[in-house]
């Protein structure tokens, strides 16, 4: 049976000597033979293991990052991120905070990017700019801009395999670091210029410090607070956790209270006014530090703060209780700007249909075509675990807890367009896998082992197109477009892609009619692109190219142009080019 090392009986009481730090979950030692021979060679491989884990991350994250265009929304991003360095202005994309921008703009402060100071042009002109306008250089700006959230995705490989050795020993961290660093979407949407991994993964850093401050509270509540602060900074969508984070705060002054004070008053001591006054205490102090640190995102913006607020939501509660909220101006109107959006309707695009506005069951969809197999199942023995191990619930605390505040969010919001918005959920439960390893079953170690190199077969086979990954159940990446789509399959990533084919194989000079959805520039990388719905239809000849995102509406404009043909190449799994005589 596993141990629980908090220092605490089974009465809630506390042990006279104090635990050593950090708290653990630990496996004994005593098991099977082949299991106590690969622990006690463990301390020596394991610094290489986490090496070699992240080293092939890497990999995939600066291939990608490398070969891919821009996708939708990172030109919004760039943009900001120069606009941040050069002009100190907040007034673009005040939609989303600034932090995971300031990330992005350490790499742009070596880009030497031309972007003369324009109020009048929107965010998405600004970063077409940055990009695309004379004398800047695309690949290379987006290199610098994708390299540093490379780098924090590299990072929080770390916490995750530090969090689950905390939980469950070195074992159960490499195991958890395994799931973390071949997650397809993690890969994917780690080498963007985007915020939705580093939401993640502060949130992650966040639930490990409170859990570290279970035992040392002084030393680890203001370094959760900071990590908390920093997901406010990054994502609105980090808000909702508040209470959950301010919760774990007090319960810090529970879990270490006085000896004295837990032997007067035995199971009920965290109900006496100073253990009480404590925990309030705890709270505010990282509800402050979280506040603090939203406010120096903005600072170091603009120290003056200049913003014009630009939403424009009628007044009612929503807008009332966002006023009160102690949080900079920009960031209040950016909730507004949010919730405008939330009141919009999107389209939606799951197992073959196209529907308007929201179905709760879309994203438990997506994540079932996106997630690798025996992720899946290492995810469902890791809830059960963590729910079923009495000895683990204080566990779930700090990873089911959250990941169900913030699913059930999700379930509810208005759009129906990619896993992306789940993407903590391979982040903390990644972590939580590694509660399968306190079963001392002997068959245990070795299933949870061959399923974690099944993930890793299946993320390595879709190197490196991580972006279309569909597990093998629904096709592989290849047939990923025929389920889901939008940043699921293709968010515009493969345009260089394809005018690198295009090159390789002399076809450069060559018109290509174009039919896609992305923010690139065709010409940029050496694509002759026309458009087949301004030229008449007889003279829709040679080159014919189309994306995942339109091949539906082409096989129903042009079904005697490419419906029955087979393409002379798939780029990607997002570009189907045809030769139509």
């Amino acid at each position: 049976m596993l141990v629980l090392s908090t220092g605490e009986s089974d009465n809630g009481t506390t042990s006279g000597n104090p635990p050593a730090e950090p708290a653990t979950v630990d496996i004994p030692v005593a098991g099977p033979e082949p299991a106590r021979n690969w622990r006690r060679h463990l301390p020596r491989l394991w610094p290489l293991l986490v090496l070699v884990l992240l080293g092939q991350m890497a990999l995939g994250m600066v291939t990608a990052a490398r070969e891919q265009s821009p996708t939708a929304d990172e030109p919004v991003y760039v943009g900001a991120a120069v606009d941040y360095l050069q002009h100190r202005d907040l007034r673009l994309n005040p939609e989303h905070p600034p932090l995971a921008k300031l990330v992005s703009a350490t790499g742009l402060a070596f880009a030497d990017v031309q972007l003369p100071h324009d109020t009048r042009s929107g965010q998405w002109q600004v970063g077409d700019r940055a990009l695309y306008g004379p004398g800047n250089d695309a690949d290379r700006v987006l290199w610098l801009a994708r390299l540093p959230m490379v780098v924090l995705t590299l990072l929080f490989g770390l916490v995750v395999f530090a969090f689950a050795r905390d939980l469950f020993g070195t074992g159960g961290g490499l195991v958890a670091l395994a799931l973390y660093s071949f997650s397809p979407d993690v890969i994917a949407h780690g080498s963007l210029a985007t915020n939705d991994v580093p939401l993640a993964g502060f949130l992650l850093t966040t639930m490990w410090l409170l859990w570290r401050a279970r035992r040392h509270p002084l030393r680890y509540l203001p370094l959760a607070g900071l990590a908390y602060g920093c997901a406010l900074a990054t994502k609105m969508t980090a808000l909702p956790l508040l209470p959950v984070v301010l919760l774990l705060a007090a319960l810090a002054a529970w879990s270490s209270r006085n000896p004295g004070v837990a032997g007067r008053s035995g199971r009920w001591a965290w109900l006496d006014r100073r253990t009480l006054l404590r925990g309030v205490g705890y709270a505010l102090g990282v509800g402050l530090i979280a506040t603090v640190t939203v406010w120096l995102s903005y600072l170091v913006v603009d120290p003056a703060l200049r913003y014009t607020p630009v939403a424009d939501f009628e007044p009612g509660l929503k807008k009332l209780l966002v006023s009160l909220l102690p949080l900079p101006e920009p960031y209040r109107d950016g909730m507004l700007i949010q919730f405008g959006f939330e009141s919009q309707t999107y389209g939606g695009y799951l197992f073959g249909e196209r529907f308007l506005g929201n179905r709760w069951y879309y994203l438990p969809a997506a994540l079932l075509v996106k997630t690798p197999l025996g992720m899946i199942a290492l995810w469902l023995g890791a809830v059960a675990t963590l729910l079923a191990v009495r000895r683990l619930r204080p566990v779930a605390l700090y990873l089911l807890l959250p990941l169900g505040l913030l699913l059930t969010v999700a379930l509810t919001g208005s759009r129906s367009l990619g896993s992306r918005y789940a993407i903590w959920l391979p982040v903390f439960l990644a972590v939580g896998a590694a509660a399968l390893l306190v079963y001392r079953r002997r068959w245990v170690l070795p299933v949870v082992l061959a399923l974690v190199a099944f993930v890793g077969v299946s993320s390595l086979r879709a190197f490196p197109y991580y972006l279309p990954y569909g597990n093998e159940a629904f096709g592989g990446p290849a047939n990923t477009y025929r389920h889901l789509n939008d940043s699921n399959v293709d968010w515009g990533q493969d345009l260089a892609r394809l005018g690198d084919y295009l090159a390789e194989h002399g076809l450069s000079d060559e018109r290509v009619f174009l039919i896609w959805k992305g923010r690139g520039h065709p010409d940029y990388y050496g694509i002759n692109a026309a458009d087949p719905a301004k030229v008449p239809r007889d003279q829709v000849r040679g080159l014919f190219a189309v994306s995942a995102m339109r091949i539906d509406g082409a096989r129903q404009s042009y079904p005697d142009l490419i419906q029955g043909r087979e393409p002379i190449a798939v780029i990607g799994h997002t570009f189907w080019l045809y030769r139509i005589p």
